[in-house]
């Protein structure tokens, strides 16, 4: 159907909404508070205005979202202690803050012997050789052997056997350590995984000393940690995609919600996350004192993340979603003097009005549905 219109009323178009997010309500305002009446005959003397300028934008089917952005910061997933096992003299080498190490590399050096990093979650707590009782720790060495190449003839068990003597032999001639089949205590030490140095407690030189903590570390994952007010918790579950943008304002990259903290903490203000602040996607990051959960978010694309650490980003996460449904730009709305709103169809139709039905906005495009109306049409907006 067509919205009738008098032929001496004026109808008045919506103007550009600037903010991304724009709810219904609130746009009703915007257009009724920006109009730009309908050209009519000039009128008479100096003071005439000629006809406005106008454009044509297709209708098009696509999907639209809206999303509430929260400040976060750019950081790494995990945190570990790595606690030195072996006695010597001094630290003859240890690793500068920000290295990564991976399986089989070393974390620092005693008396001028490497102590290599393997994965694991149970720590080291006594040497292993032929005949030790068997142990879900021999088997941890196992795995490591196998995945660092010396597998030959050997099997993961508990048990320390003659094919485990043989591979720790072999690791041992090529890692330059006297070949004794054995691993003893602090020759090693356990990890997740690869492990990103944040700080070393020792200095150079020092004495060991058996169970004091060498270095902390986390793993090279970069992760963003984020703060979501409570009140807008329910949008967001582990799993559900969200966009980050990183430290310099405008580059964006894919992330993933990996947890959600099922514990709401306040906030404290630029310390947690800072005051409230308007985002561009329409939301607002928390406020002081305003009760948040935590979030973690993956990064689809680790190398986005560069050598950045603690650097503030944005998160957004989309709060309202529409597939597949006809837009048109905000500004081809018409807002009809009963009530309602039309778009012009054309062109070459001037005066047809087709009444439509608002659904979702988003950035500059609102979704739209009317009779009649299809994707491919051109409707009527302001020219630039």
């Amino acid at each position: 159907m067509t919205a009738d219109r008098a032929p001496a009323r004026p109808r008045r178009r919506a103007g550009l909404v600037a903010a991304p997010l724009v709810l219904a309500a609130v746009a009703a305002g915007i257009v009724l508070g920006r109009p730009a009446l309908r050209p009519g005959p000039a009128a008479a003397g100096p003071a005439a205005v000629g006809p406005a300028a106008v454009g044509w934008a297709p209708v098009v089917r696509t999907d639209l979202t809206t999303t509430v952005q929260v400040s976060g910061s750019l950081g790494y997933a995990g945190s570990y202690t790595i606690v030195n096992q072996a006695p010597g003299t001094a630290y003859t080498a240890l690793p500068a803050a920000g290295t990564t190490i991976r399986r089989g590399q070393a974390l620092y050096e005693v008396d001028g012997a490497p102590v290599a990093l393997f994965y694991g979650a149970r720590p080291e707590w006594r040497a292993l050789y032929a005949g030790i009782a068997p142990g879900p720790d021999v088997a941890q060495l196992g795995r490591n052997l196998i995945a660092l190449g010396y597998g030959a003839g050997l099997a993961v068990s508990d048990y320390f056997t003659g094919a485990t003597a043989s591979a720790v032999g072999r690791w041992q001639a090529d890692r330059g350590l006297p070949v004794t089949g054995t691993v003893p205590l602090g020759q090693v030490a356990y990890a997740p995984g690869p492990v990103r140095v944040t700080g070393v407690s020792p200095a150079l030189g020092a004495p060991p000393q058996p169970g004091a903590s060498v270095l902390t570390a986390t793993s090279p994952r970069p992760v963003v940690l984020a703060q979501v007010p409570v009140g807008q918790q329910y949008l967001v579950r582990a799993g559900d995609e969200v966009t980050v943008t990183l430290p310099d304002g405008t580059t964006t990259t894919p992330g993933v919600v990996t947890a959600v903290s099922p514990v709401a903490s306040a906030a404290g203000g630029a310390a947690d996350g800072g005051p409230a602040t308007q985002a561009p996607g329409g939301g607002t990051g928390p406020g002081p004192g305003q009760a948040t959960v935590g979030l973690t978010v993956r990064l689809l694309r680790p190398a986005a993340a560069g050598r950045f650490d603690q650097a503030p980003v944005t998160v957004a996460i989309v709060s309202a979603r529409a597939r597949g449904v006809l837009a048109v730009p905000v500004s081809a709305l018409v807002a009809l003097a009963g009530g309602g709103y039309a778009v012009e169809v054309g062109p070459g139709q001037d005066g047809r009005l087709v009444a439509v039905q608002t659904g979702l906005f988003s950035q500059t495009l609102v979704q739209v549905s009317g009779p009649g109306l299809a994707a491919g049409q051109r409707v009527e907006v302001p020219s630039a």
